[in-house]
């Protein structure tokens, strides 16, 4: 694992995957089915891997979470960062501060939560986690009434953000008055699109963020990393030709939960076997497991003809 911190160039140089956390029949972590995703991952070229939402670490015991970060310490390459998430809830953040403290992760995400919570407070977990843990917070931003643009610049400017990552959803992403004003007072070059290939060109292109996170990256690694680096070239036609790629599979998602969706796909296209889901999640029925793997073999295959 990469134990220095995380700048810009590298958040540009990468797909951010959030993969989910693959687990035995007991629930327990299942060590060597997490290392044949991430050898998948590596292997089409991604970089930085960041455990929150798709890993369901909402609802992960604080008891289990020193099990989850040695797996990635030792799992994961030398030139791949790999980001634990904390949270959501205060105690859990606190507890996690804990024991991240003095370990050779650079920073983490703080999962977000709408209630009970106030803007202020969440910037106040924040300063706690990062005084307590002395490593640096990933901000996720999912909901306008979460923390506003002032306070995030607040918390930026006294250094306690290693990046942000932003997953607003818009009916029209080319709209948005929110990321708009949080860019005022926030570098886009520490700013990550968070939803997705959905509108990373959008987000890229027009607001000038740095990367997008995908969960889809986990089926098909290298066209994620093609599709970034087709933005970055500013050949936007080609990337729009590989983002039609996901669409299958991230219309599933959407449909049917990004989560359990994409913890069936990873197992249905012969990846890893991502096992029982922890409670409050559950498994889906066994009707969507046909299109389910359907659309992941499918996109699993568009890398050997790409």
């Amino acid at each position: 694992m990469r134990t220095t911190p995380v700048n810009s160039a590298d958040l540009s140089s990468s797909v951010v995957a959030v993969p989910p956390l693959c687990r035995r029949a007991d629930r327990s972590i299942d060590v060597e089915e997490n290392r044949k995703l991430i050898s998948h991952l590596e292997n089409g070229g991604v970089r930085t891997l960041l455990y929150g939402g798709n890993a369901n670490l909402y609802n992960m015991a604080v008891s289990e979470y020193a099990l989850l970060l040695e797996m990635l310490e030792n799992e994961t390459s030398e030139e791949t960062l790999a980001i634990p998430s904390i949270g959501p809830f205060f105690g859990n953040i606190s507890d996690q501060a804990g024991i991240l403290k003095g370990s050779s992760f650079t920073s983490a995400m703080v999962l977000p939560v709408m209630f009970p919570a106030r803007q202020e407070g969440v910037a106040s977990a924040v300063r706690h986690f990062v005084e307590r843990s002395g490593i640096k917070a990933v901000l996720y931003i999912k909901d306008e009434g979460y923390i506003s643009p002032e306070l995030v610049g607040a918390l930026v400017d006294d250094d306690l953000i290693s990046w942000v990552k932003y997953a607003i959803v818009r009916e029209d992403f080319a709209r948005d008055d929110y990321l708009r004003e949080l860019l005022d007072r926030v570098d886009p070059a520490i700013v990550v699109s968070g939803i997705g290939e959905q509108p990373a060109v959008v987000h890229l292109r027009d607001f000038g963020l740095v990367s997008f996170t995908s969960g889809c990256v986990c089926i098909a690694p290298s066209e994620s990393m093609r599709m970034l680096a087709a933005i970055k070239a500013e050949d936007f036609e080609e990337a729009e030709k590989i983002r039609a790629t996901f669409f299958t599979l991230e219309n599933l998602r959407n449909a049917h939960g990004p989560i359990p969706v994409l913890h069936h796909a990873v197992a249905l296209a012969d990846i890893a076997d991502t096992g029982s889901q922890l409670p409050l999640m559950a498994d889906l029925d066994s009707d969507l497991m046909e299109p389910i793997g359907n659309a992941a073999v499918a996109l699993r295959a568009q890398v050997q003809v790409s």
